[in-house]
């Protein structure tokens, strides 16, 4: 039986406020939280994506960042958290910490070695073997990486994973539309009670008329009405109201990423985006990762205002 009963809506990949000092800002984690849980047509809350700077976590901050929204959101909305790993050792170990701290459900990014040097069918049917027999109780989520890249998985493999009784959701983000239309229906073909929930954060409505079940995406904490919005514009049909919201999204969407896939700097900007908009309190990013500079602070406040969210 399935962990969490209903993925089909919106899921917020959330952010990871840090304090002045770059430690996790608990209240204000506590805070986004709730926020975005109180939201009609939010379904579950993802921790510890790309969004959410999982790459500046050191395990046990993956582990405390769950376990604090899971706390914060209990009884309210599930958690999912991501296990961004590299073997099968580590992927179970952190798996197991996932559901210690209160995930029921796991998203499945690919080891990041394949994008250096690829994988088989096999390497990554026993990575997501691995972490369900570390949290057998737990949903896992298959999280689909970019057409170009290597680490990206053949419609013929989705649909295998599809067949898995305890993978119960795609996060798909092929960033290329055939591939995107195929591995749909190679989806559809193989299980359709799967679902399917976009994560093109940079094209929304276009992913979202491919006849998928949502969205969970990053963007969905900054502006997660406005996606909710588009989403019941799309779910009743009302072509020319999607393409109104859709035209509200734009401008944010081209001041957070640049007319580009999500990148550090994307998710640093979006921090702006949620600091002018009052969201969070502190647009404190982890180094590498730099904050925005003058201008485009200037062109996501220009995109807040016109979205009528600017509070600052």
């Amino acid at each position: 039986m399935p962990s969490i009963a209903n993925y089909k809506g919106i899921i917020p990949a959330i952010s990871c406020p840090f304090t002045p000092d770059h430690k996790i800002d608990e209240p204000a984690l506590r805070k986004l939280a709730s926020w975005l849980a109180g939201h009609d047509g939010v379904v579950a809350i993802m921790t510890n994506g790309h969004t959410g700077e999982v790459f500046s976590l050191t395990p046990a901050e993956r582990a405390e960042v769950t376990r604090i929204v899971a706390d914060e959101l209990k009884g309210r909305l599930p958690v999912i958290s991501s296990i961004v790993c590299e073997g099968l050792a580590e992927a179970a170990q952190h798996a197991r910490a996932a559901k210690e701290a209160g995930a029921v459900a796991l998203d499945v990014m690919p080891p990041h070695h394949w994008l250096r040097f690829g994988f088989t069918a096999e390497h990554a049917l026993q990575y997501f073997d691995a972490i369900h027999k570390a949290a057998p109780d737990l949903d896992l989520v298959c999280h689909v990486y970019p057409a170009w890249t290597r680490a990206s998985y053949s419609s013929q493999l989705l649909a295998q994973l599809a067949k898995l009784p305890y993978l119960q959701a795609f996060k798909v983000g092929q960033r290329d539309m055939n591939k995107y239309a195929r591995d749909i229906q190679a989806i559809r073909e193989a299980d359709a009670s799967k679902a399917i929930l976009t994560c093109h954060d940079e094209y929304l409505l276009a992913s979202m008329v491919q006849g998928v079940d949502g969205a969970l995406v990053g963007f969905a904490t900054f502006i997660p009405q406005l996606i909710i919005d588009l989403w019941d514009a799309v779910k009743a049909g009302d072509l020319k109201k999607a393409m109104e919201v859709q035209a509200i999204i734009t401008p944010l969407k081209d001041a957070v990423y640049g007319g580009g896939e999500p990148t550090g700097e994307a998710h640093a900007r979006m921090k702006g985006g949620m600091y002018l908009a009052g969201v969070i309190d502190d647009a404190t990013v982890r180094p590498p990762t730099e904050a925005p500079n003058e201008s485009e602070m200037a062109a996501l406040r220009a995109a807040v205002a016109q979205a009528g969210l600017l509070k600052r």
